[in-house]
């Protein structure tokens, strides 16, 4: 039972109780037990049968300190139960179950299937082959849930304040029951777990991943892949062009290969014509993977002509009001000011108590009382419900999610400024449009096309936010005119490996909720004297007195064979002075340095007693770091934030003395 967004009470067969707090615990009955609520609540997981057999004890019976076996390869695990042996496993080929949510309470009358389970007892015999002596006492089917990326649900409703799930643990949930108690239960009495879980918190899904269709044809490839190997940028094959841009087939004919996010469709780059790739399974690698050439091309054109990316992913609010309550309860809400002219844009976190970046956004000021709000995809969710959570109610705020009104379309090269002033014709230089502006104008023959003078990845360029009703008409005419300047598509491969050696951080890679903008060189993104509070406030003027115990920082591979070696992708370990300080947070190739670039944050932990010191400027530039890469260490050179000039023009790594990286 839900009252004013807050949960109140449960309703049951014996009568009502009263609570504050409600935890949706149920396993398989967790998605219809969350519709169940007078506010319902989406939890997308969906069971499969999940088999295992048992035997009688050994002869010599096994010991209750025996260890689990998992044998990756084979599929199965295998561990003790009462003496003998207990061994399940996960088939390629699973069987969803209660699609339709009816008859869960007949899980009893789940049959045997021995057919099914052969290829895991056959992996079982090759593993134990004095298996084949003892006593199966029975080969047990029960019901097991999955979640659409293999990864546990937790946290509170982004709907129901109170209202808390623990569901969906891939059948990991005697590993992880310990943790995610302990964490849920941080949640509930704190308003936040002690590490960063956003990876497996409720609101990294929408309403649009519970269709019970998506949910039974995820399931059946996720289950397969906790026995496969990982390899970095994998994509998931099923439960695809769910969200897609008005551009989605007009790109897809011009050779883009997509990635999803959020269930959102985006090009991670374009194939030319005439060029092949390797097939989807020889194409997993560790290694220099076979699109390398092609987004080199698609960052060298950003450089020096222009490229198109579609970013329509990206989430978009407008929060206006009738008075001056929008801008006084943004600028509660974020650290930097938003009092600026109309037109202006300004680079801002979300922060929570502890001065960590709940969400980190572009806001750009329309009008006196409203603004326009830029978020990561991911983001869509969970900012959302952070809004509501910390707006008044009884205010006449309007917080509208925008995100499908608008396809947003990047461009990016010093050639975009010329494009865009044939298709307005109106000056689109930087005396007549500055940086981070923001104007409504005329593109082509469509009206009221949002014009931002930024790019997400520090090269010139313009973020062009489109009523989805002329994105064709505008990309049409923006490639159109653009041949002359040598135009071409580009994904995000490319945007990534752009941002990457900008030292550009990413919300949800490299920063999370335990991050605070001083710890990441972001202090010009704060105004810690704008005339009134914020949420963090006081956590950043504790943290700016006594110092940081982290320091987000760019290291530059040197002696990594980019042809030869295992590539960085993230979670490497940072080693200074040969000991350990963390690990990298995210990682790409710079065409423009020609080397790998990783970014990470660094420690200072006391060589004595092992605890946290104060990391300092000076502490980071005296050291000499290694990364490790699958065991390798590679010798790196440590940049802090904000980056020197290094990538106004190309420079080959012949005659670049990177040791300028530590000057400037």
């Amino acid at each position: 039972m839900v009252k004013k967004g807050q949960v109140t009470g449960v309703e049951t067969d014996k009568g009502q109780i009263e609570c504050q707090y409600f935890v949706n615990c149920a396993g398989q009955w967790a998605y219809e037990l969350g519709l169940s609520n007078e506010e319902p609540i989406s939890i997308p997981l969906h069971a499969c049968e999940h088999f295992y057999l048992l035997t009688r004890p050994l002869e010599t019976p096994l010991q209750s300190n025996t260890p689990t076996v998992v044998d990756a390869d084979g599929r199965i695990y295998i561990r003790n139960w009462q003496g003998g042996i207990l061994s399940g496993g996960f088939e390629k080929t699973p069987k969803p179950i209660f699609t339709e949510g009816k008859n869960q309470l007949e899980i009893q009358n789940l049959q045997e299937d021995w057919d099914h389970f052969e290829p895991l007892l056959s992996s079982l015999l090759r593993r134990m082959p004095e298996l084949e002596t003892l006593e199966i006492v029975k080969l047990v089917n029960c019901p097991e849930t999955f979640t659409p990326d293999m990864r546990c649900i937790m946290g509170e409703s982004p709907l129901v304040q109170g209202y808390f799930v623990l569901a969906g643990m891939n059948s990991a949930g005697l590993s992880f029951g310990g943790g995610a108690g302990k964490y849920l239960a941080e949640w509930m009495v704190h308003g936040y777990p002690s590490e960063n879980v956003w990876e497996l918190d409720l609101k990294r899904f929408g309403a649009l991943q519970s269709s019970r269709t998506f949910l039974r044809h995820r399931v059946m490839e996720v289950m397969p892949l906790l026995c496969d190997l990982k390899v970095p940028r994998w994509d998931f094959q099923t439960g695809r062009q769910l969200r897609t841009s008005p551009l989605y087939d007009r790109l897809d004919a011009q050779g883009a290969r997509w990635m999803e996010k959020h269930g959102f469709e985006r090009p991670k780059y374009f194939v030319p014509p005439g060029k092949d790739l390797l097939a989807l399974e020889q194409s997993k690698t560790f290694y220099k993977p076979d699109w390398f050439e092609i987004v080199e091309s698609e960052v060298k054109c950003c450089k020096e002509a222009v490229c198109v990316i579609d970013m329509s992913s990206f989430t978009k609010f407008e929060i206006t009001s009738t008075g001056d309550q929008a801008l006084e309860i943004l600028q509660y809400l974020f650290s930097n000011d938003l009092d600026v002219p109309v037109g202006h844009i300004v680079h801002t976190g979300m922060l929570n108590e502890g001065g960590g970046y709940e969400n980190d956004c572009s806001i750009a000021r329309l009008n006196k009382r409203s603004f326009f709000m830029i978020s990561p995809t991911d983001q869509q969710v969970h900012c959302w419900a952070w809004l509501k959570k910390h707006m008044p109610e009884d205010s006449n705020l309007l917080l509208e999610d925008v995100t499908w009104k608008y396809t947003a379309l990047n461009l990016i090269g010093p050639r975009a400024v010329d494009v865009l002033s044939e298709l307005s014709y109106a000056p689109m230089t930087p005396d007549h449009f500055p940086s981070l502006f923001c104007k409504e104008m005329s593109v082509g023959y469509a009206n009221g096309i949002r014009v931002m003078s930024m790019t997400h990845t520090g090269e010139p360029g313009f973020m062009l936010y489109i009523p989805i009703e002329y994105a064709l008409h505008v990309y049409n005419e923006v490639m159109s005119v653009g041949q002359k300047y040598g135009i071409r598509n580009a994904g995000y491969y490319a945007l990534r490996s752009l941002r990457i050696e900008k030292f550009f951080a990413f919300w949800g890679q490299d920063l999370n909720t335990l991050t605070t903008p001083l710890e990441c060189g972001r202090e010009s993104r704060v105004k810690l004297e704008k005339g009134m509070d914020f949420i963090g406030r006081e956590a950043l003027l504790q943290q700016k007195q006594n110092g940081v115990y982290k320091r987000l920082t760019m290291f530059i591979l040197d002696d990594h064979n980019t042809d030869l070696d295992l590539w960085p992708w993230w979670g490497e370990p940072i080693y200074r002075n040969g000991q350990y300080v963390g690990k990298t947070t995210s990682s790409a190739y710079s065409y423009t340095l020609e080397r790998h670039v990783c970014l990470g944050f660094v420690h200072n932990f006391s060589e004595d007693t092992g605890e946290e010191q104060v990391v300092t400027a000076d502490f980071i530039n005296r050291g000499e770091y290694e990364i490790d890469i699958a065991g390798h260490r590679f010798q790196a050179k440590a940049k802090l934030y904000p980056v020197a000039s290094l990538f106004t023009h190309r420079r080959r790594k012949d005659d670049m003395e990177l040791s300028d990286l530590h000057g400037k």
